[in-house]
């Protein structure tokens, strides 16, 4: 398929060993995972959505979930061998998989390098046991630090996460963690601030009064120097929640955030895929087990197909493309949503934004500034049509 464009992969593995209490993401907890079952709808689905795409270049592939690394390696193996048989894999094809520090999954590190992983990201969340205990993590301080060095001898290039703005958490407390996690970091991290999602435990005990998160100011506080740190090591921020060196961003996410195509497989997954005319958005079926049941049906476990019009994808692309430093390129806009980005703004509010310094907008791109990007959602809500 002669100048097709590129599109990632990503590919959902709904089962945990515990359910994190701040955690929303589609993940289910099984005495016994159904590894075998799940494999084979996997690859059923990856190949019902390749037939259908042709060929195309594919930039990236992301394993996560729940917990990929529960996975068995033989199937991250397979899936890996189905997409480099169904398109075609770039060059620098970055291959992630997210992983636990706990002592059973860090063994199985080198074998999700065999298996052609290149790229891995560790859910370390704190270097602080009792902070790791209130997240209801299943690893302590000492385990996520073993699991750093581990991976970074196996993989050129490593990622793990953190969350901020916990309850009680302190500037000086925080710049002394994040200092310490950048001395082990390799190329790129993902900071978190801790949010209350609905329908979550966390939920459930913040109305209760059970504990209280920093104000807008001290969140605000933490966020500033969260930058400030991360910048002093050589990561910079290219999306409000993620740093890195430069040239080590990570490709796949940067697919999302650029408003580009990928497939997503797997239970509760989502996909933006280019169909002949059509944008179509992509939802599968959330629950694992009538997922796997679909599939075995009928070659996919989608429970939603919806062409996207292009008042649909101008705010779609507006609520992703500003999230990143780099902002929005005005041409690529136009190219993928058939808008001018002026008609999907509220010409008051974008007045107003620039008159304060929260955005920058010029005939090449619209850019949310660090003072737009620390109060991003407020101005999300009002700017866009």
């Amino acid at each position: 398929m002669t100048g097709a464009a590129p599109l990632s992969l990503y590919v959902h593995w709904p089962f945990c060993l515990a359910k994190c209490p701040y955690c929303d993401f589609n993940s289910h907890v099984r005495e016994t995972i159904p590894q075998e079952r799940f494999a084979s709808a996997l690859r059923k689905e990856l190949a019902h959505d390749a037939a259908r795409t042709g060929r195309r270049p594919l930039r990236s592939i992301f394993f996560g979930g729940g917990t990929p690394s529960l996975m068995d390696p033989e199937t991250v193996a397979a899936l890996i061998e189905d997409a480099s048989r169904y398109f075609d894999a770039e060059p620098d094809l970055e291959i992630t998989l997210e992983a636990n520090p706990t002592s059973v999954e860090r063994a199985k590190l080198a074998s999700f390098r065999e298996a052609g992983v290149n790229r891995i990201s560790l859910g370390i969340q704190s270097l602080d046991d009792a902070s790791l205990r209130f997240l209801g993590r299943e690893h302590s301080a000492s385990q996520a630090i073993a699991a750093l060095e581990t991976a970074r001898s196996l993989f050129a290039r490593v990622s793990f996460d953190l969350i901020y703005a916990r309850p009680g958490q302190s500037l000086s407390e925080w710049s002394g963690e994040l200092d310490r996690a950048l001395s082990l970091a390799s190329d790129h991290l993902s900071l978190y601030q801790l949010t209350i999602e609905q329908g979550t435990k966390f939920e459930a005990l913040y109305r209760q009064g059970r504990f209280h998160l920093p104000d807008d100011e001290q969140a605000a506080r933490l966020y500033e120097r969260t930058a400030d740190i991360a910048g002093r090591h050589g990561l910079l921020p290219y999306e409000i929640s993620n740093y890195a060196r430069p040239g080590a961003e990570s490709r796949h996410n940067l697919t999302y955030w650029r408003y580009q195509d990928y497939i997503g497989i797997g239970p509760g997954a989502h996909g933006r895929l280019t169909i002949g005319d059509d944008l179509l958005a992509i939802r599968r079926h959330r629950a694992p087990e009538p997922w796997a049941g679909r599939v075995e049906q009928g070659g996919c476990g989608s429970t939603e197909e919806i062409p996207l019009s292009a008042e649909e994808r101008g705010r779609e692309a507006l609520l992703m493309g500003l999230r990143l430093t780099e902002g929005i390129s005005c041409a690529a806009f136009r190219t993928r949503t058939s808008r001018e980005i002026g008609e999907c703004l509220d010409p008051r509010i974008l007045d107003a934004a620039l008159e304060e310094g929260y955005l920058t907008f010029d005939r090449e791109r619209l850019i949310a500034t660090r003072e737009g990007r620390l109060r991003l959602e407020a101005l999300l809500s009002a700017l866009v049509l």
